[in-house]
């Protein structure tokens, strides 16, 4: 099974994750990419449940990398951006930001369609 994966981008044009991703060093962004991998391929058992429909996909290495997500349907997974353990609190709040704003989004683009 393969998994489409996408990542948020803000009503301001602003990709939280890329921005995260590409300020990684080359170690972190190599467990990044292969925790990417996985779940591309479907692997969620490192996937946790925080908020609703917010998930973090956790990487027990160094300082605990972790990666916000949200799950739209059955194979849509909309990254919203990534962190560690110790800035946990904080990249949690900013997460629930953006998930609002995509249900937000989700909602008005659907009513506009119908009509």
């Amino acid at each position: 099974m393969t998994v489409k994966i996408e990542e948020y981008i803000t009503s301001e044009q602003k990709n939280y994750y890329a921005e995260w991703f590409n300020d990684l060093s080359v170690e972190y962004a190599a467990k990044v990419a292969v925790a990417r991998a996985r779940m591309m391929a479907g692997s969620m058992g490192n996937v946790k449940p925080i908020d609703g429909t917010l998930k973090e996909y956790r990487i027990d290495w160094g300082p605990g990398i972790r990666i916000y997500l949200i799950h739209d349907g059955d194979v849509l997974i909309v990254l919203l951006g990534g962190g560690t353990k110790n800035g946990q609190a904080a990249d949690i709040k900013h997460a629930k930001k953006l998930r609002d704003e995509y249900d937000v989004r989700k909602s008005m683009l659907k009513k506009n369609q119908k009509g």
